[in-house]
């Protein structure tokens, strides 16, 4: 007889009840790759935006594209977000970066199962490794903004 997490409701825990360790390297991984998109509301183009020293309107100009009746950062050609620089392979609005990107890798799509987490672990240099996170701070990520 196998025993389950079960949590005060007798609901059961999901896999990851017991935290999971995440330390963002900065490498630029989850920058790049399969074209994509991140979403962006006024207030996070508004944060950008005063990172870069700019306008509003400047930045929406520049690094937005609208999607129906939302808005995404652009993507070079070959999937790298239009502000991961280059060279340095960094985010140039790393300390105002969208709530997408923030809550990276705690998304849906990588907590579903441990495969999902594993898998994550493998393109993710910072996913496994370092500070624990707990499962009520991964709730919180999970649940800010869902991809």
């Amino acid at each position: 007889m196998s025993r389950s997490k079960e949590g005060p409701d007798n609901k059961k825990k999901p896999w990851y009840s017991e935290g999971l360790q995440f330390t963002c390297t900065q490498c630029g991984e989850c920058c790049s790759g399969e074209p994509g998109y991140v979403w962006v509301d006024q207030s996070e183009i508004d944060a950008m935006a005063v990172q870069l020293q700019m306008t509003s309107e400047a930045f929406e100009k520049r690094f937005t594209r609208a999607v129906g009746t939302d808005r995404s950062l652009v993507e070079y050609p070959d999937g790298d977000c239009i502000l991961l620089d280059p060279t340095t392979r960094k985010c140039s609005v790393y300390q105002s970066r969208p709530i997408q990107c923030r809550t990276w890798p705690f998304w849906d799509s990588n907590l579903k199962t441990k495969k999902d987490w594993k898998e994550t672990c493998e393109i993710c240099p910072g996913a496994g490794t370092g500070r624990v996170h707990s499962f009520e701070d991964i709730e919180r990520a999970r649940k800010e903004k869902s991809v």
